[in-house]
């Protein structure tokens, strides 16, 4: 790299740090703003080695100053960027379109249909982050259905119900009521007689491949035209559990000659051996396909807007001939593309990573490496800010991918305010998974010629919260990455300036001038002696290392944020260690 492009990356580093650091109300951090600096400027990209360490000291320098230097300073390099920050809002913006012909309604019904067969991944927080938005904007109602009517390929767990909804209230969300398809076989059951009783449903035992070779062909299935009482007979017959799996189905009677052969004559029950885990629907063998078991519930349900994939168009397609039989009114539809979700390795398949818990890869649901919600929130990470990412997402058709720095950068507008700040230095590193090469080591240093202890803040933009007391007599430790070379200076953070004789620290009359005007480092540390063990859970792996004394104190399921390493949720205080959750940057 030259001195030219150096200059260059000092210049948007510093610029995007005062304006990370003023936005946020915080020490701006190397992993918030590495991204976007990368992003906004390819030609710094085949230098991606070096640029970290041309970064670093700048952002130390920043969260040096004060609010108004940084004010200043950012108002000389860019001062369009101060603008942005003083703009106030217009009133709301409006980030999700309008219902589809919501004034035709008394009152907006929508739905969340979960299938209980473990915790959500992350992509599914979406149906309930914009349902329930649509919900709050529209003073209406949205309910979840259990889709549970299918016992054995994707077999309920008994405890994911309550799961899923704990984790809707996480979002922030409360449904108006909640159903379990599962106690609602009679339902349907009277359904599907009323159906064969308007002739629109026939009873059909020809083998899988048969009926679709007929299908395929537009040739009618020779069971299509049984009498009303046969298909009745044997419908109730399948009710009884008098049919194996497979020997029977219930079809609705379609047009066999539909350009979609999807559409032709689609199965609505079928036998299924398995018992259901719910004792409450354990006796049954006759279950409803999901889309006859869907569309009656909206209509019953009084459901007047539906959201689903894309994938699924067929589905209303399918439903629309039940509802032409019963005549009733259609809900509206939305369709949209799936959400990606960056930042993981672990695919966003409930199955998959069911599979890779049970294989012990996993270490549960809520492992740091897996892309669920139970982890995200063991991470401190709140429901609002993945609601809100996830509503800005909007509703297009198309595939859409949603960043989880956006998700970061809205939670630490959330918890940054509350957070206490904390020293940890890291001093080993434990890969989890693969692609793993952090690792860290700490080093102590004894300190002379300076206070006993240090007193930073509790928190830097509040200073009613006072200060914390770390002691210094035994020395410090730091990061080795962090050590001077000999007859060099740091700035040991909340303590002061001191200079590295090669064995020990030396304190230095010297105000923070050296920091702003020298390019000295700022550097976080805790005391050698009276120190905190720390496991830090991460997605890449366990960090272990050292915190202030005062971490001791701080309160399970607290929100801090490490300095110089970024925000953690507190999860507990063993006798040997206490463990974190690392949150984000």
């Amino acid at each position: 790299m030259d001195d030219e492009l150096r200059e260059r990356v000092r210049r948007e580093a510093e610029t995007a740090a005062l304006f990370n650091a003023l936005k946020h109300g915080s020490d701006a951090q190397v992993g918030a703003i590495m991204g976007p600096l990368m992003g906004e400027n390819p030609d710094f990209r085949p230098h991606g080695d070096e640029i970290p360490g041309v970064v670093a000291p700048v952002i130390e320098n920043v969260n040096a100053m004060d609010r108004d230097e940084k004010r200043e300073r950012l108002a000389e390099l860019a001062p369009e960027r101060v603008e942005e920050l003083d703009a106030e809002d217009e009133g709301e913006d409006q980030v999700l379109p309008d219902l589809p012909n919501a004034d035709d309604y008394d009152e907006i019904r929508m739905r969340c249909a979960p299938n209980p067969n473990g915790p959500w991944h992350i992509g599914h927080a979406r149906m309930p982050a914009v349902i329930g938005t649509y919900a709050e904007e529209y003073d209406g109602e949205f309910v979840v259905r259990f889709d549970d009517t299918d016992p054995e390929t994707k077999r309920p767990l008994l405890w994911a119900y309550d799961e899923i909804l704990e984790e809707i209230e996480y979002l922030g969300f409360e449904p108006a009521e909640v159903y379990r398809a599962s106690d609602r076989l009679e339902t349907y059951y009277e359904h599907a007689r009323d159906l064969i009783d308007l002739g629109g449903a026939y009873t059909c035992s020809c083998p899988g491949e048969e009926f679709s070779e007929l299908k395929n062909d537009a040739e009618p299935c020779p069971h299509r035209e049984k009498d009303v009482e046969t298909v009745r007979e044997e419908f109730e017959a399948m009710v009884d559990g008098e049919y194996d799996s497979g020997e029977m189905v219930l079809r609705v009677k379609t047009d066999i000659e539909h350009k979609n052969p999807a559409l032709r004559d689609w199965v609505a029950f079928r036998i299924i051996d398995t018992p259901h885990p719910r004792e409450e629907a354990e006796q049954y063998r006759c279950w409803p396909m999901l889309d006859f078991q869907s569309g009656v519930d909206d209509h019953l349900t009084g459901v007047t807007h539906i959201v689903r994939g894309i994938d699924l168009q067929d589905s209303a397609k399918r439903q629309q001939f039940v509802y032409d039989y019963f005549g009733w009114e259609y809900p509206e539809v939305i369709h949209w593309g799936h959400v990606q979700v960056d930042a993981y390795d672990v695919s966003m398949s409930t199955s998959t990573i069911r599979e890779l818990i049970d294989d012990g890869e996993l270490d549960g649901w809520d492992d740091p490496r897996a892309p669920t919600l139970p982890s995200v929130q063991r991470r401190g990470i709140r429901g609002e800010a993945i609601v809100d990412a996830m509503v800005e997402l909007g509703t297009s058709t198309s595939n859409v991918d949603l960043a989880m720095s956006s998700v970061y950068s809205n939670n630490r507008d959330l918890v940054d305010d509350d957070a206490p700040r904390q020293f940890f230095v890291r001093d080993g590193f434990d890969p989890r998974g693969s692609g793993a090469e952090e690792s860290f080591a700490a080093v102590e240093v004894p300190v002379e010629g300076g206070p006993d202890s240090a007193h930073p803040p509790v928190h830097p933009e509040h200073e009613d919260r006072g200060e914390r007391s770390i002691p210094v007599e035994g020395g410090v430790v730091i990061e080795e990455g962090d050590l001077p070379t000999d007859g060099e200076r740091v700035w040991l953070k909340g303590y002061g300036p001191v200079r590295y004789d090669g064995e020990r620290f030396e304190f230095l009359d010297a105000d923070i001038d050296i920091v702003r005007e020298e390019d000295v480092d700022v550097v976080h540390w805790a005391p050698a002696d009276d120190n905190v063990a720390v496991r830090l859970r991460t997605p890449e792996g366990d960090v272990t290392g050292y915190a202030e004394p005062g971490f001791a104190d701080v309160d399970p399921d607290t929100v801090v944020q490490f300095v110089r390493v970024g925000f953690a949720r507190c999860d507990r205080h063993d006798d040997a260690e206490s463990v974190a959750y690392y949150a984000h940057p």
